[in-house]
This record gives C-alpha cells, sequence and structure tokens, in this order.
C-alpha cells in the first residue's frame, strides 16, 4: 500500500490534466481566500497599525541582523517547534498534523504532476511519504478531537459538539482519511466502494481548500507573522503598548494548590 500511487491508477479514469487543473484551481481558491480574510477582517492593516504604534514606545533600536536573528528564532521555536504550546501532548498533536499535512500536501503535488501515470512510477519514497504524512495528521488528529481538543473540554462541553472553527481540523481530518482508505481500497478490492470513497475524498479536499474565508486554514499564514512581531516588541522594549511585568508579581490564590492547565 505504501508503495503505489494512488493517482497512477487513477489516471486510468480521470485525465492527468484534470487532476492537475484541479490542483491549481484549489492553490488559487487558498490563496484568493486568504486575501478576502485579511482585507474582510482588516487584520493586515490592524497589524501594521498596531506595529507604528509600538514604535512610539520602543526604547531601543534594534538592527537588521538583530532582526534576521529574531526572525531564525520565530522560525525555530514557534514554527518548526510550536513552542507556544506549553502542553507536551498538545504540541506533539499539534506538530503530526502540521508537519503531516506539509508532507501530505507536498507529496501529492509531485505525485500528480510528475508521476500522474503507470508510464511514469514514482520512487517508493515519495509514495510512502504520502501514505506517512496523511497517516500522522490521522493520528495527531484524532488524538486531538477526542483528547485534548482546547474549545470544548475546557467549557466542559461534550466532544461531539461542532463549531465554525472546527471546519478546519474536521475536513482536514476527512480529507487524509478517506485519502488512505481510497488508497487501501483501490490496491485491494476496487468496485463501489472505492469509487464512493474517492468521491468523498474529493468532497472533503474541496471543503478543506475552499472554505479558508471561514475556517482556521490561514492561521498557518498569520500567526508566524504575529510571533515575529511580537518578539521585536519585547526586543525593542515597546511591549506592544502593555505595562512591563512586575519584578516580584502578587502571589494569588491563597496557598492553594491548583490543578495545571491541561491544554495549553
Amino acid at each position: 500500500m505504501f508503495s503505489s500511487n494512488p493517482f497512477a491508477e487513477l489516471s486510468a479514469s480521470i485525465s492527468p490534466d484534470i487532476m492537475q487543473t484541479y490542483v491549481i484551481v484549489m492553490v488559487i481558491l487558498v490563496i484568493g481566500g486568504t486575501l478576502i480574510d485579511v482585507i474582510h477582517k482588516k487584520s493586515a492593516k490592524y497589524f501594521f497599525q498596531a506595529a507604528e504604534k509600538s514604535k512610539k514606545s520602543q526604547t531601543r533600536n534594534i538592527s537588521g541582523g538583530e532582526k534576521t536573528s529574531i526572525a531564525v528564532k520565530t522560525a525555530v521555536n514557534e514554527v518548526m517547534l510550536s513552542s507556544e504550546f506549553c502542553n507536551a501532548r498538545r504540541r506533539i498533536a499539534h506538530l503530526l498534523g502540521m508537519y503531516g499535512f506539509v508532507m501530505f500536501l507536498i507529496t501529492t503535488i509531485i505525485l500528480i504532476f510528475s508521476y500522474p501515470t503507470s508510464a511514469t512510477p514514482a520512487p517508493a519514497l515519495v509514495t510512502g511519504l504520502w501514505h506517512i504524512g496523511a497517516l500522522m495528521v490521522a493520528v495527531g488528529g484524532y488524538w486531538f478531537w477526542f483528547f485534548i481538543r482546547v474549545d470544548v473540554a475546557a467549557e466542559g462541553n461534550v466532544w461531539y459538539k461542532i463549531m465554525r472553527a472546527d471546519l478546519f481540523i474536521l475536513t482536514l481530518l476527512a480529507t487524509t482519511t478517506f485519502a488512505l482508505v481510497w488508497s487501501y481500497l483501490q490496491m485491494n478490492a476496487g468496485g463501489l466502494w472505492t469509487q464512493i470513497i474517492l468521491a468523498l475524498f474529493i468532497v472533503s479536499s474541496t471543503t478543506l481548500f475552499g472554505t479558508v474565508l471561514w475556517s482556521k486554514f490561514a492561521h498557518m499564514f498569520f500567526k508566524p507573522a504575529a510571533a515575529f512581531q511580537k518578539r521585536v516588541q519585547e526586543a525593542d522594549g515597546s511591549r506592544a503598548n502593555l505595562p512591563a511585568p512586575a519584578d516580584k508579581p502578587a502571589q494569588f490564590g491563597l496557598g492553594i494548590k491548583r490543578e495545571p492547565a491541561r491544554h495549553y
């Protein structure tokens, strides 16, 4: 299964040109949805206004080299290691989903554009990474959904209460799950069920990439920029126009030992 290229098998019934056009359309939908989201929510305008405002309260100027160092630290800590999550389980689940999705996405593009038919066999490494990427998303996503989902567990709600904020994770899980099932059925069974799962795979992936405006898909573009700006403001002393922390913050809770946060 891990060595098979499901798109090559699919080319017998669907032209590679159609598959490639579909990928291009999905890319356009993601870019367009992200740009509309930025314009609609005025997030870019707010981001730059806040940056300009913070310059008035900065206590030191930082050099270009220091900004480069901050950018590298942001890329390593906040992006590559997801350091914003203090809870180890939450961080691992996020990293599995993030790296799995990137792996799944890149290998999908490679398989469809470079190895679209059986006449051009795909390397086992590429097909293996496609399956592993989908599996990583499934493991991290289902772990998050059933055991450490922040928005419902912290508020005492049941796991099956679905909100619009869940659209991204649910469509991502559906896409990778149907991809794995489709690949397995194509290798071992074929027939009607394979076509049904393929249709569900297409519907879920179209929903994933076509609903950027309403889902949390675009957060992967915004969060690195916000994390970088936060580090810059800490370095130049502006601290996002917030007061500096006290040297000895007051102790609250009357000495009561409380349960630590489980989800962040």
